[in-house]
């Protein structure tokens, strides 16, 4: 069983590491992070989510991993998470956005049926009003909605990504791709009619891997 110590140790090792990355977390953001993260590691136990078991493995290469990306995010108003898996980077994006970007809407498209239903009770639970679940392939979804900004965290090749969801994207609005290691070939098989227009590196607190955001855009 979690005490209060380890809740306070573990709510000062998180915006430790958000701080590192420029963020100050709110004591509700932190709060409703770890909750996120304690959801997560209860469904997984039954549905498999995701493969990191460790609740600090899981604020390093979950949370924080996440975490690193919503600056890139600020000024955006509707956002698509596709492929959006147990809520990683939306779910972390959604808590963070209430407080910082609180105009953003977040979105979360899954074709996993266990994964939305998961997702709707983050939602629920956390009482995250700026944040709509939808069970659907990316590429079958009407436009009834459109993004500024769409984005997915090991999700698909870009070139797939891109020619799935661009139905989505508004006219001058952005792909961000979370991405590991620098994805140059994916970037050379781009269809026609798109440029990446700024590769970003990553440095995730604790983590030793690469990570790289990817901005791609409509070329001229």
């Amino acid at each position: 069983m979690s005490t209060a110590t380890d809740q306070s140790a573990m709510i000062q090792a998180l915006r430790q590491g958000a701080q590192a990355l420029g963020l100050t977390l709110s004591e509700q953001q932190s709060q409703r992070l770890l909750d996120y993260q304690a959801l997560l590691g209860k469904w997984n136990k039954v549905y498999n989510l995701t493969a990191v078991r460790d609740p600090s493995q899981m604020m390093t290469h979950h949370l924080l991993d996440s975490l690193a990306a919503v600056s890139a995010f600020a000024g955006a108003s509707q956002v698509l998470d596709v492929g959006a898996g147990g809520g990683l980077p939306g779910i972390v994006l959604a808590i963070w956005a209430a407080e910082a970007e609180p105009q953003m809407r977040i979105t979360l498209v899954d074709t996993v049926q266990k994964k939305t239903a998961f997702l709707t009770q983050v939602k629920a639970q956390l009482q995250l009003s700026n944040v709509t679940v939808l069970h659907a392939r990316v590429e079958q979804l009407p436009v009834e909605q459109q993004y500024d900004v769409i984005t997915s965290r090991a999700f698909a090749e870009l070139k797939d990504f891109v020619d799935w969801s661009n139905h989505l994207l508004l006219e001058g609005g952005k792909f961000i791709a979370l991405k590991g290691v620098m994805p140059q070939q994916e970037i050379e098989r781009l269809p026609p009619g798109w440029a990446v227009t700024a590769v970003q590196a990553l440095q995730v607190p604790g983590l030793e891997a690469e990570r790289h955001l990817v901005f791609m855009e409509r070329s001229a």
